[in-house]
């Protein structure tokens, strides 16, 4: 029969010891140096690629035209969303957008967490991607990782908008004010269900003394 592997765990002096009497070869040692450049440097280039690449977009779905974003920046409610881990259960949610002088915009979403009796925060970063006047951006929370953000109605005022990520299940409704205009939430529940979202999923946020539906 074949013999086990020696499977005791090896002090750091051990391993020298083997080291020493057992030296990797030259050819070997060389092979194991280049192979570590290149996939550091592939590494390296997959995380330039994702920092560039333009998210996926639904199909169904088209950004709004005649964007300015210097008028989308400042405080936004959230009213409706479809519920994600990172935001499931948190009530009285909001974000703020502040344009940087280079042009990208820095996001600091907040919500309260009621099970926890805390404020959960965090902080991203987002760029416009495509024709600077398609509400077409993509933010990260997370390095060079960038998801899809795409405004597809927008208040000729600024005072709501509703937004669909990098596939559908990824749905916001955003007004200046805890609670929505009248009329409003039809007109974009209408919208939302052309588009091919499942109004099912559709979750009405508590708001500081607002209906969560936005009636």
């Amino acid at each position: 029969m074949p013999r086990h592997n020696d499977c005791r765990l090896l002090s750091f002096d051990d391993l020298r010891s083997r080291l020493d009497r057992d030296p990797l070869p030259e050819k070997d040692s060389r092979t194991g140096s280049a192979v570590a450049l290149a996939v550091g440097a592939g590494a390296v280039a997959y995380l330039a690629w994702m920092a560039l690449r333009t998210p996926a977009r639904p199909a169904a779905v088209q950004p709004v035209g005649n964007f300015d974003i210097s008028r989308y920046m400042g405080r936004w409610y959230e009213v409706a969303r479809i519920d994600q881990r990172f935001e499931k259960g948190l009530v009285r949610t909001r974000a703020e957008y502040t344009l940087a002088p280079n042009g990208s915009v820095q996001v600091v979403n907040r919500g309260f967490d009621p099970r926890r009796n805390r404020w959960d925060e965090a902080r991203g970063k987002a760029q416009v991607v495509g024709s600077s006047n398609e509400a077409a951006l993509k933010v990260s929370f997370f390095g060079p990782f960038y998801a899809g953000y795409n405004v597809v109605a927008l208040d000729e005022h600024y005072r709501w908008a509703m937004v669909v990520g990098s596939s559908l299940d990824y749905f916001w409704i955003l007004s200046r004010t805890p609670v929505l205009p009248s009329g409003v939430r039809q007109h974009l529940l209408a919208q939302a269900q052309q588009i091919g979202i499942n109004l099912d999923r559709i979750t009405w946020v508590m708001q500081d003394g607002a209906n969560p539906t936005g009636g």
